[in-house]
Parts: C-alpha cells; sequence; structure tokens
C-alpha cells in the first residue's frame, strides 16, 4: 500500500471555459476538523481566566461564534484566492461552495461547546472543565489524524504516528496553558 497521500484533484473547466474550483474530497473535509479542534483547544484555553467570573455559557457563545467566523474567513480566502473572471453566477456558485465546505470547522468546535454548556447547566468548576476539555479535544485530534491517515492510504502504524503527532498539538496546548496561567 502506498505510504504517501493521492494528489489533489485539478480545477475543472465549467460552463463557458471558467473553471471552478474543485469539489472537495472526503479527506478534505477533514482538514477542518483538525482545524476546528485545536481552535477551540486554543479559545477554552484562552477563556479560562483564573480569579475571575465564570461564564460557560458566555465562552460556549465565543467558541461557536468564533469557529464560525474562521469558518466563513477560510472559505472567503479560498474563494478570493481561486477568483475567476465571468458572470455573477459563476462568481457565487464557488463562493457558496467555497463557504460550505467550511462546515467541518464549525462541527468540531461543537463538542467544546457543548461541553461548556453542559458546565453552566450542571454548574462544574472552570479549572475541571478546562482540564476534561482539554483533554477531550487531544484526544479528538489524535482520532481525526489517524482516519485522516487511513482513509488517504496510509498503513495502521504509520497513521497511528501522524494521530500521535495530531495530539501533540493537542498536548501542546495544554503545556502553553499551564505555563501561561
Amino acid at each position: 500500500m502506498n505510504e504517501q497521500p493521492q494528489p489533489q484533484h485539478q480545477p475543472q473547466p465549467a460552463a463557458g471555459g471558467h473553471p471552478h474550483p474543485p469539489r472537495r474530497r472526503g479527506t478534505d473535509w477533514m482538514f477542518g476538523g483538525v482545524y476546528g479542534t485545536v481552535l477551540a483547544s486554543g479559545l477554552l484555553a484562552a477563556l479560562h481566566r483564573e480569579g475571575g467570573d465564570y461564564t460557560p455559557f458566555y465562552d460556549a457563545s465565543w467558541v461557536l461564534v468564533t469557529a464560525t467566523t474562521a469558518g466563513l474567513a477560510h472559505g472567503y480566502s479560498h474563494h478570493m484566492s481561486a477568483h475567476q473572471r465571468g458572470s455573477a453566477l459563476h462568481r457565487w456558485q464557488p463562493f457558496a461552495r467555497a463557504l460550505w465546505n467550511e462546515w467541518p470547522m464549525i462541527v468540531a468546535a461543537l463538542p467544546t461547546v457543548l461541553l461548556l454548556v453542559l458546565a453552566g447547566l450542571a454548574g462544574w468548576d472552570e479549572y475541571g472543565v478546562t482540564s476534561v476539555g482539554l483533554a477531550l479535544n487531544t484526544a479528538l485530534l489524535f482520532a481525526w489524524g489517524s482516519f485522516v491517515a487511513l482513509r488517504v492510504g496510509y498503513r495502521l502504524h504509520s497513521a497511528l504516528l501522524i494521530g500521535l503527532a495530531d495530539a501533540a498539538i493537542g498536548l501542546a496546548i495544554i503545556v502553553a496553558n499551564a505555563l501561561i496561567k
């Protein structure tokens, strides 16, 4: 089995000769899962305030708003970097597709949002919620990395190593959170 990921698809010409960005394959949308999980971890760590009022519902809304905004900005930048001349319809269709392709980033932030909402409803303490959230997101990064690597053709051993590399990002956030606070 090949150890290297498969090559990316090239833009296909649309009606009128203008290329549309390629539709994302299954492995391409998984990028958003990793990115959204890292974003949610960073926000969870940053919103944890020693000695301040604990506001889990406020924190959950900021994680969701930031993930959504980041997804929209990422989709917009992809669209603008591949901008082609053409009719308004030929500009809006790829733009809408570029925005839609960012849904995995938002979905990947939902475990953190749900954890914070549950913390608010149950009255959980901030330190415990932050610790559990960062550990959960680190495990999710391992899962995303391993799953994506297997999906694109890596062998199990290599895929698990890639999962560990992704989990190392989560561990780096945990270490940074401990050192900064």
